[in-house]
């Protein structure tokens, strides 16, 4: 039995995307139907997949949870969902809840698949639980300590996320480094330093690169001090990265560290879940200086052209946020 119809965004072929008809299942007991009242694009990834350039060699570890299709098209993609309860259990039912859902008018999935909202966060700030998972994620895997010089290479939603948490930590300077001078305003509104890459405080005891760009990267092994740690976060598709690993890379005894949320972080992974990582990601979120990485929105008809656009060039855009209904 169904119980009515959904439209969803997808991407029927590289650079190409439409919103389709769908027709959506009855709720069973320990389901819930959804009504979306936000999705985000997250624009790296989503960026990549619109293009299609996710690597044949890494199509299973990419699909995202609720993914209809596969890459590099037709494909249904996506995992920022924000939306309220229409059908449920009683314990859920009318509640606000985060989904790792596509773009989607309405959908149904498992009860435990939906996270609720906190009280204190706005339902349309709740789109950067995704980004604010990742960057907690990548804390855990720094393991920054306290009075750490800490560089934030790439001032997009994550690395803003990951420069905010770590200037929450005591006796910490935390500088974030962007190409684009108009980030300054995004870090003085975070509570941290900026610099342009030119002006970056070198000797850093760690850094964070996620710039999705490897002249990032570079910039980001240049500013590490002696035998410190580059976390890397950066997911480049299928673009081959030049690393300079030569010159005092060895001298310096440096450590480059992939961080990936796939996974929970090694050394929380004993005692945290993805569900418990995910509560606390929602929870971080009731501060509202986080308002200020919401850059733009849209309405879910425009998302093939918004799509196309921001993957083509985001600018100056950082989380873009799509209003439904």
């Amino acid at each position: 039995m169904t119980t009515g119809e959904a439209r969803a965004f997808w991407v029927v072929a590289p650079g190409v995307g439409e919103i389709r008809g769908e027709s959506l299942p009855q709720a069973a007991a320990d389901e819930v139907a959804v009504r979306t009242r936000y999705s985000a694009i997250s624009r790296g990834t989503e960026a990549l997949v619109f293009r299609g350039e996710v690597p044949p060699g890494e199509a299973a570890r990419m699909r995202a949870p609720f993914q209809a299709g596969e890459f590099p098209g037709p494909v249904k993609y996506g995992y920022i969902s924000v939306g309220v309860v229409d059908a449920g259990p009683a314990a859920l039912a009318g509640r606000t809840v985060f989904c790792l859902y596509p773009h989607q008018t309405r959908y149904v999935v498992p009860a435990a698949a939906v996270h609720v909202v906190p009280g204190g966060v706005p339902a349309a700030r709740a789109v950067l639980a995704a980004n604010m998972e990742t960057a907690v994620n990548a804390l855990w895997d720094g393991a920054p300590r306290v009075g750490d010089r800490i560089a934030v290479v790439g001032g997009g939603v994550v690395g803003c996320l990951v420069a905010w948490l770590a200037g929450r930590m005591p006796g910490c300077r935390v500088e974030l480094v962007d190409a684009n001078p108009a980030r300054a305003g995004i870090a003085t509104a975070l509570g941290v330093a900026f610099a342009t890459p030119g002006e970056a405080a070198p000797d850093a005891d760690l850094v964070f690169h996620a710039s999705g760009a490897p002249e990032g990267l570079a910039t980001a092994l240049a500013l590490a001090a002696f035998e410190a740690t580059i976390v890397e976060l950066s997911w480049y598709g299928t673009r081959a990265v030049p690393a300079p690993l030569g010159e005092a890379f060895h001298s310096r005894r440096l450590t480059l560290r992939a961080s990936q949320v796939g996974a929970v972080a090694t050394h929380q992974r004993a005692r945290w879940t993805r569900r418990r990582r995910m509560a606390l990601a929602l929870a971080l979120l009731a501060d509202p200086r986080l308002d200020a990485l919401v850059t733009g929105e849209s309405r879910f008809e425009a998302l093939p052209e918004t799509m196309a656009r921001l993957a083509r060039g985001p600018g100056a855009a950082l989380c873009h946020r799509i209003l439904y209904d």
